[in-house]
């Protein structure tokens, strides 16, 4: 896990972004300024990175055409940087599925799953390697000890048994990160994300070393928008608390989107606030009743897809709450009804969210926090030095907890306390994909009844989504505090009976 570093990959990324939005603000003609953004990113005749400057400025091109929300290009024909700029040189939601892309010319072709032999190795007289090994995989060679890839069935017991932990097991990163299973190599070796199995979490992307996975991003098209002006509401998720560093408050936040020029900025804790106090009455009628076995929360879009897609008969489980965001951009658009939404957040799967075509999102484009940062650049913003504010009032701490593992069926188990007296309450929570399918898999198998289980895709919460930019436990942190700190615990009652269709 690399999260939290300040890593070559992460400036790379705020490089690239911060040029795209400079481009969307600033360019009278882009397709020259586009096609040269690698050349500022990797000025002069010397490579930065890899071993060549074509090779850099080449995937250089394609993290480009993707922060403009375009597709990779093909890797047999020739096609400018720029090819399809017109189709995306808009001000309305921009996808060309898939979301998660492996940029084949950044991928250097990991090894997938094996264990080696490594020159820790000491050719010990006991050699239990080749002892507990089942398919006999494991012999001596020139007085150490070989593990025959061809035999080998990638069971690890060589690597559990060996005094001198010489054996190392080589797996991708990305595919290690992914709890779904859905990174597969492709005929070259590299790296492949099948979009039958992906559910958009993003946690291959931060988790890979050379920056080869990237998502699509709607900077480009938001800028666009904002430039034709109009009215442009801005929701705020609440893992932003701490984004930004520890002296930088939501009030500060506020001030800025204002400056950039949203005409109003919401949180979308108040969404949640709405989701804590439906899913507690849902809880209290249908679970506690013993209408249905357990409830699942229904925030994380990639934790429901995974249910969803992995476990179909749950699919009358998962909680028909608007998820915040949704109850958000709803609640904005009854005040602003010619307004565009702008969700910012820490989530690359939110992008999929509002965009699908089961649930009415309301939400026109979405951002994530390292997106905007780049965006404040390119505006000369410095966030550590800025001291306008503007008052956040929105939510209370239940909803702003909905940030950090655990939070949400915090928030809804407190709603049930004050609402609910005397109702006994079963908490379960699992985070990071991997965890949320052994708890699906629990549940299936009726050991979950009674519970209100709440999955996050992301372990730690939405606070280590992969559009964040401060660390995780520093953030967490910022999130509590910014619980603390709210002038109501839970949100009134009322919040549940109010109609947004």
């Amino acid at each position: 896990m690399i999260r939290g570093l300040d890593t070559a990959v992460k400036r790379l990324r705020k490089q690239v972004f911060t040029e795209v939005a400079r481009v969307a603000y600033e360019s009278e003609n882009l397709n020259d300024d586009i096609e040269a953004i690698p050349y500022k990113i990797t000025p002069g005749d010397e490579p930065q990175y890899r071993e060549s400057i074509w090779r850099e400025r080449a995937i250089c091109s394609e993290r480009v055409r993707l922060a403009m929300g375009m597709s990779l290009r093909p890797e047999d024909k020739p096609v400018h940087v720029t090819a399809g700029l017109d189709e995306s040189n808009i001000s309305e939601k921009y996808y060309e599925p898939p979301l998660m892309q492996v940029i084949p010319s950044a991928c250097d072709a990991c090894t997938a799953n094996e264990y080696r032999v490594t020159n820790n190795c000491r050719g010990c007289v006991a050699h239990p390697c080749i002892e507990v090994c089942p398919k006999g995989a494991v012999s001596m060679v020139d007085g150490h000890s070989y593990i025959d890839q061809s035999k080998c069935i990638r069971c690890g017991r060589c690597k559990a048994a060996c005094p001198y932990d010489a054996i190392a097991h080589e797996i991708r990163p990305c595919a290690e990160a992914c709890g779904v299973n859905a990174i597969e190599s492709d005929s070259s070796g590299r790296a492949y994300i099948n979009p039958d199995k992906c559910v958009s979490c993003g946690m291959c992307m931060v988790n890979c070393p050379f920056g080869a996975i990237a998502d699509k991003s709607q900077i480009f098209q938001l800028i666009r928008a904002m430039k034709e002006g109009g009215e442009i509401v801005a929701e705020v998720a609440p893992a932003i608390a701490g984004q930004f560093g520890p002296n930088v408050s939501q009030k500060n936040v506020k001030a800025a989107l204002l400056e950039l020029g949203f005409s109003e900025v919401y949180e979308v804790a108040l969404g949640a606030d709405m989701g804590a106090v439906t899913e507690a009455r849902h809880y209290v009628e249908e679970v506690a009743t013993g209408k249905l076995p357990f409830l699942l929360t229904s925030c994380c879009p990639s934790w429901a897809v995974l249910a969803k897609h992995y476990f179909p008969e749950m699919i009358d489980k998962i909680s028909n709450a608007l998820t915040p965001m949704v109850a958000t951009a709803r609640t904005i658009k009854q005040k602003h009804p010619n307004a565009k939404v702008v969700f910012i957040g820490p989530c690359a799967s939110k992008k999929l969210e509002a965009s699908r075509h089961s649930v009415r999102s309301d939400v026109d484009f979405v951002i994530t926090f390292e997106e905007l940062d780049a965006i404040f650049e390119a505006r000369g913003i410095d966030m550590s030095k800025y001291e306008k504010e503007e008052d956040v009032h929105d939510a209370t701490g239940a909803g702003r907890g909905y940030a950090v593992a655990g939070g949400v069926a915090s928030a809804i188990e407190k709603c049930i306390n004050e609402y609910y007296p005397g109702t006994e309450v079963n908490i379960e929570h699992a985070e990071g994909l991997s965890e949320c399918r052994k708890i699906l898999m629990m549940a299936k198998a009726g050991k979950m009844d009674g519970c209100l289980i709440e999955g996050m895709g992301c372990p730690g919460g939405c606070v280590a989504g992969a559009g964040t930019i401060a660390p995780v436990m520093k953030a967490a942190q910022a999130v509590k505090k910014s619980v603390q700190d709210s002038d109501a615990a839970v949100p009134p009652k009322e919040l549940a009976e109010i109609q947004l269709d």
